[in-house]
């Protein structure tokens, strides 16, 4: 991939001792291409609740795409170019955002707008949103989604699409 950020990925585990030791120490080498303008690195992934700490697998470099994963948990990097493609959607999850570098828009249904730069913090709640980078450099964010179950607003459930 070509000018993802470099992103040191540091997890911890336990040796055959079950004393505390580092397990993988590197800078993301796994970033996917996502829509138009957009990549991906999943830092980690579960998939159960509570999470489970055994094993040996590397649960960021878990096979398949995920807006979220039933009873699990998806940590990921963001990289946001301008001219990002649309993309109005909803996930069954809270998303925990924190905005690294550059700044974003997001976009409600209504149309409504805020504007986020570097140092922002957002808490996504299953809303439909749509993500616009109208400047001139990349915004990075990490995300942090957790499985939830579908809103219920409006006498109605809302369910996920997109």
């Amino acid at each position: 991939m070509e000018n993802v950020p470099k992103i040191r990925r540091v997890v911890t585990g336990h040796d055959d001792n079950g004393r505390a030791v580092v397990k993988i120490d590197e800078v993301c080498s796994h970033f996917r291409a996502g829509r138009g303008n957009a990549f991906v690195c999943n830092v980690w992934t579960t998939d159960t609740s509570p999470a489970d700490n055994d094993g040996e697998d590397d649960g960021g470099k878990r096979a398949g795409k995920f807006s979220t994963i039933e009873n699990g948990s998806v940590f990921r990097i963001l990289d946001f170019r301008p001219g990002l493609e649309k993309r109005v959607h909803r996930t069954n999850s809270i998303d925990y955002i924190v905005v690294m570098s550059g700044e974003i828009d997001m976009e409600l249904e209504t149309g409504e707008e805020v504007h986020l730069k570097a140092g922002d913090v957002m808490v996504q709640r299953g809303t439909v949103h749509n993500w616009i980078n109208r400047g001139t450099e990349t915004c990075v964010l990490a995300v942090i989604l957790i499985h939830a179950n579908p809103v219920q607003a409006g006498g109605q459930t809302l369910e996920a699409f997109g």
